[in-house]
């Protein structure tokens, strides 16, 4: 015997709607039959077992309900439920689902997470989740808790549809390692390196194995095996790995496609972080040819490519060269996302460190407020977005002998990118760096030589790892780029 899953009944009377609700339109005793005829008839079929004849009822109520009463109305999901419902049991699971994720949203939007109707939609849903013919879709009400950082909700739902997925399918099956690739992606939202590692490359191994070692879904498994060495800093293992990526989509799509742009800009990325900038050079600017000819100079998406020529000429000191860029990408920024976009704040952020770089401090303090106001509004106070802006804000006031304001902030940028990041990762380290130059300024010499010397523990561990795998130049180039910020820190706290 089949077990009926609990459906609400649509009760409509005038007087509660219309006095509730000013916004939606008053409805005729007409409107408020037709709708309780046609679910009472839907009812009816349903307890039936007639899922087929109730379908075009259920799809009317569905209509009648949006135009009644908007289409984010709590009465508008217990319709899209019904109609979910019946998709469900006529198996017809793809028009099922989209169905249940609206009503879901309608409600928790209405009627706050917690509420009892909403919980009971979304335990719904995980229910309709566990049938085997729909494991596929267990991923995207995973996707969607993943997508609103709702991680206690996504990490079972994605460990369920893994196990559903393997045993369907069999352990090396391509379908594993999507899902193996996405909850490697949570963990890795998570900062748990340490779980996401094992999954990317059990992913990368099956796609390898399946699919060959030149597919697309091959590069995008080594694209985000890339990602999390990089976000670690472990730039050496992250090096090869987007080195392939670009190899691949060379090969696949052709020299000039956007994606072969998209790895060119992490190889940049990843080079500017070693100091090996003879190298970033070639790559930036092939990059920025490649989206300038794909999306044409005034598309936002080229400003990543702008950005990092702009930091390689800035980190060249060919000043020249670099603030055209940077005032480039904050004009294209602001015409295509709007003034307040957290892009926009960070173009914002590159033309101030330009700014102050050139000694043009008037320019500077103006553009890195506007910038952390921005980041705060979007990103909230805790994100490693907002730790750069207080970064760069504190070292404008440390400049203009404003020592004591920019500690609060350099110590509340610290901790967010410890918290963000780790307490090992070497942008940590940087972040050390200049609280001990603050330090030292207000003559705390013994905070500042400890602050210095816990920096200075995590670069060489940095150093290490870059020198297991890289060749005797790159290792060159790097000592040379970090020595001549070790000097600067050194000079500055001896001196003091």
């Amino acid at each position: 015997m089949k077990i009926l899953p609990k459906i609400f009944v649509l009760l409509l009377s005038v007087c509660p709607f219309s006095i509730a609700l000013s916004a939606v339109p008053a409805l005729g005793q007409e409107d408020v039959n037709k709708i309780n005829e046609l679910q009472q008839e839907v009812d009816r079929l349903y307890l039936v077992g007639k899922y087929t004849e109730a379908v075009p009822l259920a799809q009317n109520v569905l209509k009648l309900s949006e135009k009644a009463f908007g289409p984010d109305h709590p009465n508008v999901a217990t319709a899209l439920k019904y109609l979910g419902v019946l998709y469900r049991f006529i198996g017809e699971y793809a028009k099922a689902e989209p169905l249940l994720q609206r009503a879901l949203a309608i409600r928790e939007k209405a009627l706050g997470y917690d509420h009892p109707d909403v919980v009971e939609t979304r335990e719904y849903l995980i229910g309709f989740y566990k049938h085997p013919d729909v494991a596929p879709f267990l991923n995207n009400l995973a996707e969607l808790y993943r997508s609103r950082k709702d991680y206690a909700q996504a990490e079972p739902l994605y460990r369920q549809a893994l196990a559903i997925t393997e045993k369907a399918r069999g352990p090396d099956h391509p379908d594993v390692a999507t899902v193996l690739n996405n909850l490697a992606e949570l963990y890795s939202g998570m900062q748990d390196y340490a779980q996401a590692e094992p999954l990317f490359r059990r992913a990368l191994a099956i796609r390898e194995k399946s699919l060959g070692p030149d597919h697309p879904n091959v590069a995008l498994s080594l694209y985000n095996l890339g990602m999390l060495y990089d976000t670690k800093g472990d730039s050496a293992q992250a090096e090869p790995m987007y080195r392939r990526v670009l190899a691949i989509w060379e090969k696949t799509r052709g020299p000039d496609h956007p994606n072969v742009a998209l790895a060119l800009n992490n190889l940049v990325g990843l080079y500017l972080t070693m100091g090996d900038l003879a190298k970033a050079e070639p790559l930036a600017q092939r990059a920025l040819a490649i989206q300038e000819k794909a999306r044409g100079p005034d598309d936002p998406y080229i400003t990543l490519a702008l950005n990092n020529l702009a930091v390689l000429y800035f980190t060249m000191g060919d000043l020249a060269k670099a603030e055209p860029l940077a005032q480039r990408a904050l004009a294209i920024q602001e015409k295509a996302r709007g003034p307040d976009h957290p892009d926009v704040a960070l173009a914002l952020n590159n033309l101030a460190v330009l700014y102050f770089t050139m000694g043009d401090l008037a320019k500077v303090e103006p553009l890195l407020h506007r910038a952390l106001a921005i980041q705060e509004k979007a990103r909230g106070p805790d994100d490693p977005y907002v730790a750069l802006a207080l970064n760069n804000l504190a070292w404008l006031y440390d400049t203009t002998g404003n020592s004591a304001r920019a500690e609060l902030m350099h110590r509340r940028a610290l901790v967010i990118q410890e918290k963000a990041k780790g307490s090992e990762h070497p942008n940590v380290a940087s972040f050390l760096f200049n609280l001990a130059v603050n330090q030292a300024a207000q003559q705390n010499y013994r905070d500042s030589r400890g602050l210095f010397q816990k920096g200075l523990l995590i670069q060489e561990r940095q150093i290490q790892n870059i020198f297991t795998t890289t060749t005797e130049a790159q290792k060159l180039t790097f000592i040379q780029f970090i020595a001549e910020g070790y000097l600067v820190q050194l000079g500055y706290i001896g001196n003091t």
